[in-house]
């Protein structure tokens, strides 16, 4: 089978884009959590956080978003004591800012996968990108979102984030033409 060439690094990300990658989410939940982990990302590589994933699921309460906006200082800081996540300050303040901008995101549009899926009209965007190099770090659209993001009390959501977050909960569609998963994700 023909894959994205990222997907071919090792099982965990093979595994990740033959199952979950670009498949249209529309659950608060995981497109918070995805949100979370894109940011926890930056700077290191997606293996990383996959490998992590598990233990965040645990620590956050499977990203009940309430629950992470109720954290307090003193969780924040046992969270930084903890080597099965990234152990970033920025990054573990960041995941409770960001619950509580998408708590008022949900309040005041009705729900995270409305507000996050409008900036692709609520469709994903279909590319049918033949090579690797082809596929941008970011668009217009992911800076927009980011930029309108930020304004929301948002953190870790540049547009190089806001991008990847798209790619993986499938608003834009970017496996490359010639894998396997880009037909099966266009049918949805």
């Amino acid at each position: 089978m023909k894959r994205c060439r990222w997907a071919e690094n090792s099982a965990i990300e093979r595994d990740y884009h033959d199952t979950e990658w670009g498949t249209p989410l529309h659950d608060d939940r995981m497109l918070f959590e995805f949100l979370c982990l894109e940011g926890a990302q930056a700077g290191l590589s997606w293996r990383t956080v996959l490998e992590k994933r598990a233990h965040y699921r645990e620590v956050y309460r499977d990203f009940d978003i309430a629950h992470v906006a109720a954290m307090s200082d003193r969780d924040l800081e046992r969270l930084l004591r903890d080597p099965g996540i990234i152990r970033n300050r920025l990054k573990v303040n960041a995941m409770r800012e960001n619950a509580r901008a998408a708590l008022r995101v949900i309040d005041e549009e009705g729900s995270l996968d409305r507000y996050l899926w409008s900036f692709v009209d609520g469709e994903p965007v279909r590319n049918r990108w033949k090579q690797h190099s082809d596929v941008p770090a970011s668009t217009p659209v992911s800076e927009h979102m980011s930029k309108t993001l930020k304004k929301r009390g948002f953190r870790f959501v540049g547009p190089t984030i806001c991008y990847a977050f798209m790619q993986a909960t499938g608003m834009v569609n970017d496996h490359l033409a010639g894998c396997f998963r880009h037909a099966q994700v266009a049918e949805g």
